[in-house]
């Protein structure tokens, strides 16, 4: 190895014991994905899958979240710059088009994670929203502190999530009530739909995902591969693959939208900056939390 051994902008990667830890390392930011995070975030993952001390890769945030999401207060300032040079190259979003561009490029790396031979997990903290969640989904297995704040409610007024594994874990129906409201879950509540494989008390997550990070690193990486890439074949039987593509399409038609709530965000945006702008979209919906009753209730 050599290259990866070392921290960068804004990943850390860290190998013990057959286990990689990559660690999204914006905390400032709330680990906000950016392009920088995106890229460095591909070239790990790919140095994990190609060490061969490495069995099992765990991916987490620094801080006091997983990851909060894209980084808004940079796609809205860089498109705004756009629209004054848009420059020699394709990605700047002035057409349905140039916003799948955009986007595909940004999926790379999300989609990546189905590709890299070895698993996943998804150590779940704190905020995981939005593009969090299109990381996190994208694991092979998510464990999350009971605690963590689970969803995606850009879908109120910024568009749909361009990666969607939404309906593999939890189904139509559950879908649908988190994406058409922008609602969020609990861990524990994200646990019981299946959203996330379990939850776990905040001061237990580090422990229980290195026993089964440990647990998994015990089986020969090509053993792990063959039972990884067999689930994800039935994934893709079920149109996994292809829907990735059309949901990216389906995002890009969202940001085409000129509703009242989506061109009230882009006012406040402009007008009172991106946390003011973020309390408004959000004020009408309380807390944002669905709140799963007990059986018997």
């Amino acid at each position: 190895m050599g290259k990866w051994l070392k921290s960068t902008e804004c990943v850390q990667f860290d190998v013990a014991e057959r286990v990689v830890r990559i660690t999204l390392n914006r905390p400032d930011k709330r680990n906000a994905i950016n392009g920088v995070l995106l890229r460095e975030l591909r070239e790990a993952l790919l140095e994990a899958d190609d060490l061969k001390s490495v069995n099992v890769i765990v991916l987490r945030g620094a801080g006091k979240d997983f990851c909060a999401g894209y980084d808004l207060v940079t796609t809205y300032s860089d498109r705004a710059a756009e629209q004054v040079d848009p420059g020699e190259y394709r990605g700047t979003v002035r057409s349905f088009d140039d916003d799948c561009w955009s986007m595909e490029r940004q999926a790379e790396t999300v989609n990546l994670m189905a590709d890299v031979h070895k698993p996943i997990i998804a150590q779940v903290h704190g905020n995981c929203l939005a593009g969090g969640t299109d990381l996190a989904l994208a694991c092979d297995m998510v464990l999350a502190a009971d605690n963590a704040r689970i969803g995606f409610p850009a879908t109120r007024a910024n568009g749909s999530p361009p990666a969607h594994m939404w309906f593999y874990h939890v189904g139509p129906q559950w879908a649908k009530r988190l994406l058409l409201s922008g609602d969020s879950l609990t861990g524990r509540d994200a646990a019981k739909i299946g959203l996330v494989m379990d939850a776990v008390p905040a001061d237990e997550l580090d422990a229980e995902v290195a026993e089964l990070a440990r647990r998994l690193s015990f089986v020969d990486a090509d053993l792990l591969s063959a039972n990884k890439r067999i689930v994800n074949l039935g994934l893709e039987l079920a149109g996994a693959r292809t829907l990735q593509r059309l949901a990216v399409e389906n995002d890009a038609r969202a940001h085409q939208s000129q509703g009242p709530r989506r061109a009230q965000f882009k006012a406040d945006m402009d007008a009172a900056g991106l946390k003011e702008a973020l309390k408004r979209r959000d004020e009408p919906f309380g807390d944002g939390m669905i709140k799963l009753r007990a059986r018997g209730e």
